[in-house]
């Protein structure tokens, strides 16, 4: 049944007022040892996960599948949530929710397979999680180890500027 003209065009107008959120979505990937996959972008300092920022109207799940296929050639199906972090306003940005997701274990074929295939990364490692971490920004590296957390006692986590509620 369509939609009551008028009604649709008040209810647009409302929502063309409220307010818009930014959504990055990354994944943990490891390989058969149980390292962590991180990635080092161009465009910022420091080491992350791979992932990145949604587009307009882009489901999360959606979004770190289609940055993993640029930035690394990966075609990843099956994903688990593991956790979301709002994080509140900081230096020029507003807040933002940080999903992660579990995209899996690669076989040491496909992990010796993962490359850059985007400028906007430099570099790829698998790391031990001990030596991850440090790497990582303090917001990432917070969500990463709750993140992790969740693989092992299977409970998803929403955080608040890192720190589970």
């Amino acid at each position: 049944m369509p939609g009551d003209p008028g009604r649709d065009a008040y209810l647009a107008e409302g929502n063309a007022k409220q307010a818009r959120k930014r959504v990055a979505a990354d994944a943990l990937i490891r390989d058969e040892d149980g390292r962590l996959l991180l990635v080092h972008p161009t465009y910022k300092e420091g080491w992350d996960l791979p992932g990145g920022m949604a587009e307009g109207n882009e489901a999360p799940e959606d979004a770190v599948r289609r940055e993993l296929r640029e930035e690394l050639g990966l075609m990843i199906t099956g994903l688990r949530f593991l956790c979301v972090d709002w994080v509140e306003p900081h230096g020029p940005w507003d807040d933002l929710l940080g999903f992660i997701f579990d995209a899996g274990v690669l076989s040491p074929a496909r992990a010796a397979q993962v490359k850059p295939s985007d400028e906007e990364i430099s570099e790829h490692r698998f790391l031990e999680l001990s030596e991850a971490l440090p790497l990582l920004p303090d917001r990432q590296r917070a969500r990463t180890l709750h993140a992790w957390q969740v693989l092992d006692d299977g409970v998803p986590r929403y955080l608040r500027n890192g720190v589970a509620l």
